[in-house]
């Protein structure tokens, strides 16, 4: 039998970088989640305050096996 892959999708942010955001929705995720294979950002978006970027958002999918 082959295998199951199982894909959700998270929101993160970080005040660092679009990067960071995506390093912690992973991080996150693997609180609960086992066996996570990959991650793909399907959006990026800023936060802006008097010109400059104060917060790095990601709207991502997380593919993980299922047990």
């Amino acid at each position: 039998m082959g295998d199951v892959v199982k894909v959700i999708e998270v929101l993160s942010q970080s005040d660092k970088s679009w990067e960071d955001a995506a390093a912690q929705a992973v991080e996150r995720a693997s609180k609960t989640l086992h066996n996570i294979k990959s991650i793909y950002i399907e959006n990026f978006e800023a936060k802006v305050e008097n010109n400059r970027i104060v917060e790095y958002r990601v709207n991502a999918k997380i593919s993980f096996l299922l047990d």
